[in-house]
């Protein structure tokens, strides 16, 4: 690979032969930084979850000790959470909060959604006391909080700046649903940001 390469171009060079314990070296050769570097790192984390084994060994255990090392909060969780949304989980308890079900409940109520509409798409404990998987209810606040954010906007193209003006009956139930749709997908953002508070 040439000398000052982008690290995603080095280590998609590495993945196109192959050479995924490459990939990794590269990986550790380099400044861990929020752009390039933890674009690379989530490619890596696609990758070793195709893999098993001794070969998933080898590039995930790195990829966690390189994780652990970082001195940036925000990107130590932000690849956490990354490796998370392809299925592979580099967090033990080191760097995401725990929380139970019960705090949960508690910070969905204060911001104003519904902790059981996460159920339907994740393992809720049935026990208030026990331990929810926190990486899991982020990824799924912020699946809702786009989804939501997205829908408001796909709603508001809808509605003609004559026909808000004019006062239309349903551009205006438009622009109100689509006002909701955007509180509702702020009151979602706000609950993934509580989750992960306090993560080391």
């Amino acid at each position: 690979m040439a000398v000052g390469a982008r690290i995603t171009d080095e280590v998609d060079g590495f993945r196109r032969v192959g050479d995924l314990c490459g990939a990794v070296r590269a990986l550790r050769r380099r400044r861990p930084e929020r752009l390039r570097w933890r674009a690379a790192a989530a490619s890596m984390t696609a990758a070793a979850v195709h893999c098993q084994g001794l070969t998933r060994a080898r590039i995930e255990e790195p990829i966690r000790e390189m994780i652990l090392d970082m001195d940036d909060r925000i990107l130590r969780r932000e690849t956490v959470l990354d490796a998370r949304r392809v299925g592979l989980d580099l967090d033990r308890g080191e760097v995401l909060p725990v929380h139970s079900r019960w705090e949960l409940k508690r910070s969905a109520f204060l911001v104003g959604v519904d902790h059981e509409l996460l159920g339907r798409y994740m393992q809720l404990p049935g026990e208030f006391t026990q331990l929810i998987d926190t990486a899991g209810a982020v990824l799924l606040a912020r699946s809702f909080a786009t989804a939501l954010s997205s829908r408001a906007e796909r709603l508001e193209t809808r509605v003609t700046y004559t026909g808000a003006a004019n006062g239309l009956p349903h551009e205006q139930a438009l622009l109100k649903r689509a006002a909701f749709e955007r509180e509702q997908a702020q009151r979602w953002a706000a609950l993934s940001k509580v989750l992960v508070q306090g993560s080391r």
